[in-house]
């Protein structure tokens, strides 16, 4: 059995009430739960939540609903322990075997449910894999360009320019080194095993596991601050 776990919380210090947010004319929320519920293989979604209000949309939408407990709805708790809480209460009470978790976040409206079937279909081909997760390409944010501030209060690279070869070799051309990709978030199709046997798994989201499949889209995020959500309409609008 196939199964989506969506997480979410109440409090959010960033942006209070994101996860409601409207964004053309429906709840953030509602996108990560339509694209699971659109998607051919998911056979029942669930939601993991300390929320009235995320419950309630969430049942509206035919989700059924994991009390997330007080001690995981802190700023602090890490989605990772979310979802292996999230993961033993469906394992509890499913009674089948299940196959697949599809992972989603209630503030990452950047998912389709082709997204989730092309995840499912790379791992039914290749059992050697842990996971597959969207990614996004974001060249800008290269680990070159990083930087951080110092004692002496100036910026000095956050990562040492060795790392990435001959510092004489390097320029300032965003793309000099490589496209970067970043797990955006959007979604991740994983086996049980990776939550099943997490400290296995690569940070810094350690339950993709360690033989991570990229499905390559543009433009995702999980959203975090207000300013987030024209990016968010945008890739919305140019998915039709």
């Amino acid at each position: 059995m196939i199964v989506a776990l969506l997480i979410g919380r109440e409090g959010s210090v960033g942006f209070p009430g994101k996860n409601f947010y409207p964004v053309l004319g429906r709840p953030l929320m509602e996108y990560p739960l339509l694209a699971a519920k659109n998607s051919k293989y998911v056979e029942e979604i669930y939601v993991s939540t300390d929320s009235k209000k995320i419950k309630g949309i969430a049942g509206s939408s035919g989700a059924l609903i994991v009390d997330r407990p007080a001690h995981l709805c802190t700023k602090e708790a890490l989605g990772e322990d979310v979802f292996v809480h999230g993961y033993q209460h469906i394992k509890n009470n499913l009674g089948k075997e299940i196959e697949f978790v599809v992972l989603l976040f209630c503030n990452a409206a950047t998912v389709t449910s082709q997204l989730i079937d092309k995840g499912i279909d790379v791992l039914r081909a290749h059992p050697e894999y842990d996971s597959a997760v969207s990614v996004s390409c974001y060249n800008m944010w290269s680990p070159l360009r990083a930087r951080k501030i110092g004692p002496d209060g100036l910026l000095h690279p956050f990562v040492p320019f060795e790392t990435f070869g001959d510092p004489k070799k390097l320029n300032c051309d965003r793309d000099s080194q490589g496209d970067v990709w970043f797990a955006d978030m959007g979604v991740s199709v994983i086996r049980p095993k990776c939550l099943e046997k997490m400290e296995e798994g690569l940070l810094p989201q350690k339950w993709m596991g360690r033989k991570i499949y990229p499905i390559k889209q543009w433009g995702g995020l999980d959203v975090d601050y207000e300013w987030q959500i024209p990016q968010v309409e945008y890739w919305l609008k140019n998915q039709e």
